[in-house]
């Protein structure tokens, strides 16, 4: 099976926000269904901030990865954050979700990405195995720390 990456479009929309209704699902996410298609939206129409991918067949997708964009200068310029990948469960285990982690740093290095992020659960072995095989290492002496509005 490809993992295949696909920039989603607002052709793509449906799909798009099954896959992520499903994964909030799996994870426990609440989010209601006009709120999780209104930060869907704005990555269809092309904003700066992110994009969103689908995974495998555009027609039939078999997961997604969206990534948003930032700035460092502790790396030079553009960074990008994984802020979400899911594989469905059918399919998981066949390598699919490392396939994306390896080909999504190839298909953001034309637009200038220096460095891709992502963040992970502590007590996930094998999420942090999956990550490491991609080539994501942690960083020492840091931790990511966040603040809701």
């Amino acid at each position: 099976m490809s993992a295949a990456l696909t920039l989603a479009t607002a052709a793509h929309a449906d799909r798009l926000d099954a896959l992520v209704a499903a994964f909030h699902q799996e994870h426990g996410i609440t989010l209601n269904a006009e709120a999780r298609q209104a930060g869907i939206a704005p990555l269809l129409a092309g904003s700066p901030h992110g994009a969103a991918y689908l995974i495998g067949p555009p027609r039939a997708p078999i997961g997604y990865v969206v990534v948003t964009f930032g700035w460092s200068l502790e790396f030079g310029g553009l960074d990008g954050f994984v802020d979400e990948i899911y594989v469905r469960p059918g399919v998981r285990g066949r390598g699919i979700a490392s396939e994306t982690l390896q080909s999504l740093p190839r298909a953001l290095a034309g637009a200038g990405l220096k460095a891709l992020h992502l963040e992970v659960d502590r007590t996930a072995e094998s999420t942090q195995r999956l990550y490491a095989r991609a080539g994501f290492t942690p960083r020492p002496d840091y931790m990511l720390m966040t603040r809701r509005f």
